[in-house]
């Protein structure tokens, strides 16, 4: 399979980003021939900002596993697509061709009929990194039917409210995950989560861990069992259902500056001609390089870059159970030198996490198959990128720093490794089809250069194909979240600064949701968690910086409760009582990392909570916390810099 639209220098991607800009409707339509579809579009492009409406590709008609499996099937069906590496070292990994993928898909695709799925059906899938978890994706893709995998580190409460917004009738599962030393109960946390639904008619279990679980007759069946009966029944082909280009493929929930996460919907072809144009591009992938992508399935970066981008692109897709930390500090050294991996893409959390290790892990570790580094979640740190071009990369790799969101589908800003400039800790410059600017806060481009740098806050003037399209069930908050804040414009979320070549850097968060460890967590989210415990009155979440996780959690909390109260104000006890309360409703990934007991928070004389005081406080920067005399109460900020953590 060859990549006619594959840019090979500076010169072809200038070209191709003002060609992407000028004539988006040619420029993607090009890229589109490119693909298998049963009908050709009709028009590539329609759209405002306004509503919004995007459509792109209307009229065509085609199934996106067809394009990752099918049509790979005579020239590469012995290619790897998956290489699974399971999370203990010692236990066999499993290389599966496109063929057998392909056989697998149609199998499961099957199960999902007899159990009645149907097209257009919400199937949530809480699965641990198996290749159980992409076949059952590719699965739901092949009959129609829309996933919604959940992150197997949420809480029964947290799937509970995501079943609930999605109104799914189907969840696949597994008895359990294995992630580092931890056993995670997945089919318990699934019991838990159904408690009192009325949706789900089915519930399909794999088998991981060989945990006992409790099997509701008439609900819940075993993956294994049910394959068996496909096999009985003779069927080795499930014909793709033909979807339109605007159906949506997927749901991924995501947190907002509300405290509930919001449904992003993907459609079918827009977000297929988009991850793979960019992990093509960016990555600049050649037939038979290993890619590893160490994020979740549970989370964009896994569904974009090791299920769709990679086979959509006939790539080999190296999937990992466990964590870069275990058995040893080692695992991802030993995993690239066992597999010859060419490109490795992880978040700069794990960077730094393993660069406190040390270099002692790397050695005996040969790293020179590989080609191409990538990052992705969060801004990179100049230390921790030195560390990666040096120790990982030997000073021979690019290193792509990309930066995109649950929302944007696929990476919008980044260099592609030797052909555009890299430059530590920026983006640098947008994907073709991609039209950035920088606005102040009443919607202006920001124009003016201070310092030789603009700064601003990052919006897109015109859709890219894989822009979200809705927001499951509520449009409304759609519009508001993304196409409302300044006119007619995508609003990231982000703040950035420009320089005079037209490179990007993205600073972070402009709006009360924070990037831990890669992920966004809303501070509503957060505090709606913490107030939910008997003794908590109110509480105020912000972000300060960390050396691990990039962004960490500090919450300001009034307690009046008794529990573990002690004679210098609140204990231990409390503090553990509330992270426990914040692991059972959301679960452990929004934890926060410090607790302060105040007495009071700083509000404005309408009840506003001052979070950019609390933000200094977190921080550290208590000489720069500025004028609180608007305040309601100007002493409540003394009281709690005198008690800052």
């Amino acid at each position: 399979m060859s990549y006619p639209y594959q840019i090979k220098n500076l010169e072809a991607y200038h070209e191709a980003y003002k060609n992407s800009i000028e004539n988006p409707e040619k420029f993607w339509g090009e890229i589109a021939e490119h693909f298998f579809w049963r009908k050709k579009w009709d028009k590539v492009l329609e759209w405002n900002f306004k509503e919004p409406s995007i459509k792109w590709f209307q009229g065509g008609k085609l199934n996106i596993t067809e394009n990752c499996l099918d049509r790979h099937l005579n020239t590469m069906g012995d290619t790897p697509a998956i290489i699974w590496e399971p999370n203990n070292p010692e236990e066999q990994h499993r290389t599966i061709t496109y063929k057998q993928l392909h056989h697998k898909v149609c199998q499961f695709a099957q199960v999902l009929i007899n159990n009645g799925v149907k097209k257009g059906d919400r199937v949530c899938i809480y699965m641990g990194m198996i290749p159980e978890l992409a076949i059952a994706v590719l699965a739901c893709a092949r009959i129609g039917a829309i996933h919604s995998v959940i992150f197997g580190g949420f809480s029964a409460q947290s799937i509970a409210d995501r079943l609930e917004d999605a109104q799914a009738t189907f969840i696949i599962t597994c008895d359990g995950a294995f992630r580092g030393a931890k056993d995670i109960p997945l089919k318990a946390v699934i019991d838990d989560a159904l408690i009192g639904n009325k949706t789900i008619h089915r519930v399909i279990v794999c088998t991981r861990t060989r945990t006992a679980v409790s099997m509701i007759e008439g609900r819940d069946v075993w993956w294994e069992d049910e394959i068996k009966k496909v096999d009985a029944q003779g069927i080795h082909f499930v014909e793709a259902a033909e979807m339109d280009a605007e159906d949506p493929l997927f749901i991924l929930y995501t947190s907002g500056s509300t405290g509930k996460p919001k449904g992003v919907v993907h459609s079918t072809a827009g977000y297929m001609i988009y991850t793979h144009y960019t992990f093509v591009n960016v990555f600049q992938y050649q037939l038979h390089d290993i890619f590893f992508c160490t994020a979740d399935v549970g989370w964009i970066t896994g569904h974009s870059y090791i299920v769709y981008g990679p086979l959509s692109a006939g790539g080999t897709s190296l999937m990992f159970e466990g964590i870069p930390t275990f058995p040893d500090a080692g695992r991802f050294w030993s995993i690239i030198d066992k597999f010859k991996v060419n490109v490795l893409y992880t978040a700069p959390t794990a960077i730094r996490s393993l660069m406190g290790f040390g270099l002692g892990p790397i050695q005996g570790h040969d790293l020179s198959s590989l080609k191409i580094l990538g990052t992705v979640g969060e801004p990179i740190n100049e230390e921790a990128w030195h560390w990666y071009d040096e120790h990982i990369g030997h000073k021979k790799c690019p290193i792509v720093d990309t930066w995109w969101q649950t929302e944007t589908g696929g990476i919008m800003i980044s260099n592609m490794a030797g052909i555009t400039p890299g430059k530590p800790g920026w983006a640098t410059y947008p994907m073709p089809g991609v039209a950035p600017i920088l606005v102040d806060d009443k919607g202006n481009e920001v124009t003016e250069m201070e310092e030789g740098l603009m700064r601003g806050n990052l919006c897109i003037t015109q859709p890219w194909p894989a822009t979200l399209r809705t927001t499951y069930g509520d449009h409304e908050r759609c519009r508001t979240n993304y196409f409302v804040t300044y006119d007619n414009l995508y609003f990231t979320g982000d703040g950035a600064l420009k320089n005079s070549e037209g490179q990007f850097r993205i600073t972070g968060r402009v709006d009360d949701v924070l990037n831990v460890s890669g992920h966004r967590i809303g501070t509503a989210e957060v505090e709606n968690a913490i107030n939910m415990h008997s003794g908590v009155v109110e509480s105020a979440v912000v972000g300060y910086p960390h050396d691990i996780k990039g962004q960490g959690i500090y919450a300001f909390v009034i307690y009046t409760g008794s529990h573990g109260q002690d004679t210098h104000g609140t204990s231990d006890l409390v503090r553990k009582d509330i992270l426990q309360t914040v692991t059972r409703i959301i679960g452990a990934i929004a934890k926060p990392d410090k607790i302060q007991f105040v007495a009071g928070l700083p509000k404005t004389r309408s009840g506003k909570i001052m979070r950019r005081i609390l933000r200094k406080i977190a921080e550290g920067e208590i000489k720069s916390i500025g004028d609180t005399s608007t305040l309601l109460d100007p002493s409540v900020v003394d009281d709690i810099v005198k008690g800052a953590i």
